[in-house]
């Protein structure tokens, strides 16, 4: 009987998913979007998933967000340095119950496999509510260090649904709790508060740093566990100035640092996540700025992966923000010609950039929850 239950309550959730699936491409359609090909993933006899994965992810970075910050720093769109990589397609991004989705859903299909409702962390909802284990905690399973970064709150939606397994977003003392004492990532760099506090961190056997003086003092060598709380709440803006507090390619550099002197490798998620915020504040300078220093991190990613060769990157978004279009080019060093249709998220696709072993599975138009696939260097099999 329980069994029985099981599937009903499994054949509902997949209906609903299709439900939403369906009203996601008619709104693809409406409005250009390319919907998704099906792909079956599987692990070809004798592949091996990469040493070293990194995912950063651009929280509210759709493809007109790029094309602006390309403008402004290069005069011309393209040249970002993502947009090197060889091999690039594009991401669908609905939830299991809205055509436009959350950082947590968003956050969740890219860190699981699976399609869950806006607002859940990591866990099976719809679904039998069980919590779903992430790529994350698979490659801890196998030996590899973690470490997540991000200019958000520590806690907030995106670097939550890798490492924690919550009902509800904001439940932001019950994520820090399951980071400090369950998943126990090796670095956890973000902003501070929102349920993070350095007596906790040390009290679950971080060093903890709060400034990027402190930070770069580490000796990434032989420190083994790193909270970096960085003020109160997200970090400032780029435009505005980070004063004593890190930038993300730093966060980054020193993150690195720290898990590659595991043997078995490193797993490291990396957000760029107030491009999000100027993306609800419709602030065209703040956008462009925040997708700059997310593209530098990039930078610097790549530099390090350029000596250690059995590296995965991954460069993608969540979701779009703000339904920034752009208008007109006016060259370099200036912000080009825009228009926004929303002060919140919407349903557009997003870019995918790849790199290294297993990039090559990056290609048209794949769904969120195929990255979750892609990262653990597993190939497709199958597709339209």
């Amino acid at each position: 009987m329980k069994s029985l239950q099981r599937d009903r309550r499994y054949r509902v959730a997949l209906f609903t998913s299709f439900c939403v699936a369906c009203a996601s491409c008619v709104a693809a359609s409406s409005t250009g979007s390319t919907i998704a090909q099906s792909r079956v993933w599987t692990t070809h006899e004798g592949k091996q998933a990469p040493k070293n994965v990194i995912l950063l992810i651009g929280d509210g970075m759709g493809p007109e967000q790029v094309k602006a910050a390309g403008m402004y720093a290069h005069g011309t769109p393209g040249k970002l340095s993502f947009e090197q990589f060889p091999h690039q397609g594009e991401v669908t991004t609905y939830s299991a119950n809205n055509s436009i989705t959350d950082s947590a859903a968003g956050g969740t299909a890219i860190a699981t496999g699976v399609k869950v409702n806006n607002g859940v962390i990591s866990m099976a909802i719809p679904g039998d509510g069980q919590p779903l284990k992430t790529v994350l905690e698979k490659y801890q399973a196998a030996g590899k260090s973690a470490g997540l970064v991000t200019t958000t709150e520590m806690t907030h939606a995106t670097p939550a649904a890798f490492a924690a397994h919550q009902q509800g977003r904001s439940q932001q003392a019950e994520i820090a709790q399951q980071y400090l004492n369950t998943t126990r990532p090796e670095v956890l760099f973000g902003g501070g508060g929102a349920g993070m506090s350095p007596k906790a961190a040390k009290s679950a056997g971080y060093t903890v740093v709060i400034n990027r003086q402190q930070m770069q003092a580490l000796d990434t060598e032989t420190v083994t566990r790193v909270s970096g709380q960085f003020g109160q709440g997200h970090l400032p803006y780029e435009s505005d100035g980070v004063g004593d507090l890190p930038h993300l390619r730093e966060m980054a550099k020193t993150a690195l640092n720290i898990l590659d002197n595991d043997p078995d490798g490193l797993f490291l998620m990396i957000e760029g996540g107030r491009i999000d915020h100027a993306g609800h504040e419709n602030h065209l300078q703040r956008n462009v700025m925040e997708t700059l220093q997310f593209a530098e991190t990039v930078a610097e990613v790549f530099k390090w992966a350029e000596n250690n060769p059995d590296t995965l990157i991954i460069v993608t978004a969540d979701h779009e923000t703000g339904g920034l279009k752009v208008l007109k080019n006016n060259g370099q060093g200036q912000f080009p010609q825009v228009s926004w249709s929303s002060h919140d998220h919407t349903g557009a696709n997003v870019g995918i950039y790849g790199w290294g072993p297993n990039s090559d599975q990056v290609s048209g138009t794949m769904e969120n929850t195929d990255v979750f696939y892609l990262l653990l260097g597993q190939q497709y099999v199958t597709g339209d």
